[in-house]
């Protein structure tokens, strides 16, 4: 099911000089953010979860997971470089979950990480704020690449589609609308994070029952669509 070849050739992809710059620039950001407030603030486990909430979780990690997510088949559908890569003796669910691997870790590296640097920068990872985070930002980070990989795959408008998923809805929709924070990879990850420090410090409005039945069956869903999909690009390439 992971084929080393395309992971690498995705890799390079994902680390390009574009790429890598926007990559970086978010998580640079967060840690500079962090710095300035501890040195302002000191620690306090309050200003932290809201750093962490409202910058790293809400904003850092989906637009990662879009780049990382759309970026690992999107640009070859676009330029019909897929096709290549269909001609091969490779099953076609080995295309996506190789491609899904390196989304989730690009993602996983680029924001995972530095939730939890923050956090420790912020607070020292006081009532396990960091640590709740970072494990919010490794689930909706798996979750993130399957929704953008297999937006990559139906729409060329797709990092369109995701920013607009990312900060229009989960990000003004979810913060005026109740029932919107329902259908949030980030309040589903949230519940992982309350059930860390539990203590009210983090709080979502799903269920952690709820929040991981979600996460993992839009995972898996996404990633089967995903597959489907280019089974009838292959399709159509033969016709």
């Amino acid at each position: 099911m992971y084929n080393p070849t395309i992971a690498r050739l995705t890799y390079r992809a994902l680390l390009g000089r574009r790429r890598a710059l926007i990559l970086f620039l978010l998580p640079a950001m967060l840690l500079v953010i962090s710095a300035a407030i501890r040195v302002l603030n000191g620690a306090d486990d309050q200003a932290a979860a809201d750093v962490l909430g409202g910058f790293a979780l809400a904003t850092m990690v989906p637009l990662i997971g879009v780049i990382a997510g759309t970026g690992a088949i999107g640009p070859e559908i676009d330029d019909g470089s897929i096709v290549y890569l269909l001609s091969k003796p490779v099953k076609r669910p080995t295309i996506i979950f190789t491609k899904l691997i390196v989304a989730i870790a690009v993602t996983m590296a680029f924001s995972a990480v530095p939730t939890l640097i923050a956090g420790f920068i912020l607070n020292g990872n006081g009532q396990q704020v960091a640590v709740a985070y970072t494990v919010a930002a490794l689930v909706a980070s798996i979750t993130y690449s399957a929704l953008f990989l297999l937006l990559g795959t139906v729409s060329r408008h797709a990092v369109v589609i995701g920013l607009v998923y990312a900060l229009v809805w989960e990000t003004l929709f979810g913060s005026l609308i109740a029932g919107a924070r329902t259908l949030s990879v980030q309040q589903w990850a949230l519940a992982l994070a309350e059930k860390v420090t539990g203590d009210g410090l983090v709080t979502s409005d799903v269920g952690l029952p709820t929040a991981v039945v979600l996460l993992v069956a839009v995972t898996v869903a996404a990633t089967w669509f995903a597959g489907q999909k280019l089974r009838r690009l292959t399709l159509a390439g033969e016709e």
